[in-house]
């Protein structure tokens, strides 16, 4: 609870490197939006990042229950 924050590994299949918007969406035990985050995430070609979320301003840490990631991020070139 004092450092709260969530993980997201992003992978890029593509042969070169690229900028993917990643974005995430922090649901409470009844399925609510508490919070949602979104950020530009450089990986690099054929490789992955791992990006962390702070989401410690959202004043309703205690109220999340699940976070979840859209499966699929835009690349942009």
């Amino acid at each position: 609870m004092a450092d709260p924050y969530a993980t997201v590994e992003v992978r890029n299949p593509n042969g070169r490197d690229a900028v993917f918007f990643v974005k995430m969406t922090f649901k409470n035990g009844r399925g609510h939006v508490v919070l949602s985050a979104g950020d530009q995430v450089s990986v690099p070609a054929k490789g992955r990042t791992t990006y962390r979320v702070f989401v410690i301003g959202s004043g309703h840490v205690e109220e999340i229950a699940h976070c979840e990631v859209d499966p699929i991020a835009v690349a942009n070139w």
